[in-house]
């Protein structure tokens, strides 16, 4: 019988997101990958395990996470029922709509009818009553944004959400949305989005400074470029990488000398702060202001654990910000 850590809550950073009272750790946990029907069930449970005891309680899922779609939501939902049941009220427990989940016009993008229907099914499979955020996954061209975010409107009044969000949103729209919210007197509170020293598009684009300066939280998603910057690339690609296992969305293409190069230098720069390359990205990141949390993701215990230790050095000097613009600026 699993009994979470008495010592837990003592050393995770808890940071407010936005505006509102919702509280996140610094480090929260994607199940994005590793937690499909293809994952080892008892690896799962120890990973969650693993992450509760050092006090992670943000727990990011979406409808299609898997393999197969609704997986990692029904795994989760399995190891919550039979370790954390009695802990629910301290989880934080979100998942998204808006990616293809099932066939015929109704499973996909951000009408009313898809999104509410993901979200019934996400409970199900959770088995819980309610999620504490509920995300729309992407930006829809073509579904007004007023019956989108109704549909998130209804999620939050229906009881079936506590807090809305949004995923992967451009600045416009996302000023748009937030006002339609706004209105409806919806509790939209954070905005998640892709941030790595490989990738400062948001950056860049003032989509991190605008998500802060309407008040919401900003939760970060691939912090290692789909495992670029986690150093396992430098000498061949392993057998049992993500490349060769599940070559959907890092491809042996984007490894090249250039990157590893960059690699190379970016882990000189963190070696000199003490760190691991990857608890210097994930500390990077965490330096904006804006940044409530950064999502890692896990394929053993052990990452977790290294992955949290980035919490213990989080400032950066003006010449290792500039030495890290220096690599960075033309990748």
């Amino acid at each position: 019988m699993y009994k979470p850590s008495d010592t837990r809550y003592d050393s995770m950073t808890y940071r407010r997101c936005g505006r509102s009272g919702l509280l996140l750790p610094a480090v929260s946990l994607g199940l994005w990958h590793n937690f499909g029907d293809n994952g080892d069930y008892s690896n799962m449970k120890e990973m969650i395990h693993t992450a509760f005891d050092l006090g992670i309680t943000h727990f990011d899922l979406a409808n299609n996470y898997g393999p197969e779609n609704g997986a990692a939501e029904r795994n989760f939902g399995r190891i919550l029922r039979e370790d954390l049941s009695s802990h629910r009220d301290e989880l934080i427990i979100s998942t998204k709509a808006g990616y293809d989940m099932w066939k015929g016009p109704y499973g996909n993008w951000g009408s009313r009818k898809y999104l509410l229907a993901s979200l019934d099914q996400s409970l199900e499979r959770l088995g819980v009553d309610y999620v504490d955020i509920f995300y729309h996954h992407r930006m829809d061209p073509n579904t007004p944004l007023e019956e989108t975010m109704g549909a998130l409107a209804q999620a939050v009044t229906s009881g079936k959400a506590l807090y809305v969000g949004l995923s992967r949103y451009d600045n416009e729209p996302l000023e748009q949305a937030a006002a339609i919210l706004n209105d409806l007197h919806v509790p939209f509170v954070i905005h998640q989005h892709r941030l790595n020293l490989f990738d400062r598009t948001i950056e860049h684009e003032h989509i991190l400074e605008r998500t802060e300066e309407l008040g919401k939280g900003m939760i970060i998603f691939s912090p290692l470029a789909q495992g670029l910057l986690s150093g396992k690339y430098l000498n061949g690609i392993p057998e049992n990488s993500r490349i060769r296992t599940d070559g959907r969305y890092l491809k042996e293409s984007a490894v090249t000398e250039e990157k590893l190069a960059a690699v190379r230098a970016l882990s000189e720069i963190a070696e000199s702060r003490g760190q691991t390359l990857p608890q210097t990205a994930l500390s990077w990141i965490l330096h904006f202001n804006a940044v409530t949390s950064v999502l890692i993701g896990a394929s053993r215990p052990s990452q977790i654990i290294d992955n949290v230790r980035a919490l213990d050095h989080l400032s950066f000097t003006e010449a290792e910000l500039r030495a890290i613009d220096t690599v960075t600026e033309n990748i």
